[in-house]
């Protein structure tokens, strides 16, 4: 495993994932590797098939939060606020990152 790319590991954990069910399972910028068809399966075998469970998602792509979370948190210098708009919370986002 030391001599796999960082989208094969990616692959290795995703598969591992699938074989066993959660009840919440947290993503850590999971999808941002691999190539487009990978991350179709990601987006299929996780966020529609289980469609059910709870997803912690950590990411910064915002247009991924906004397609798919119901709720955001957004942390700047060790505070953390939560939104219940999740498009309020792409906004203020952007706003820090731009500033």
């Amino acid at each position: 495993m030391k001599h796999y790319s960082s989208g094969m590991r990616a692959r290795l954990a995703f598969g591992l994932s699938l074989a066993i069910e959660f009840d919440c399972y947290l993503i850590d910028e999971l999808v941002a590797v691999g190539d487009a068809r990978f991350q179709r399966r990601c987006n299929e075998e996780l966020f529609e098939r289980r469609a059910d469970r709870a997803f912690l998602m950590a990411s910064h792509d915002i247009h991924m939060i906004a397609e798919l979370c119901e709720r955001a948190l957004v942390i700047e210098s060790g505070r953390a606020r939560i939104f219940d708009d999740v498009h309020e919370a792409v906004d203020v986002y952007t706003w820090l990152r731009s500033s």
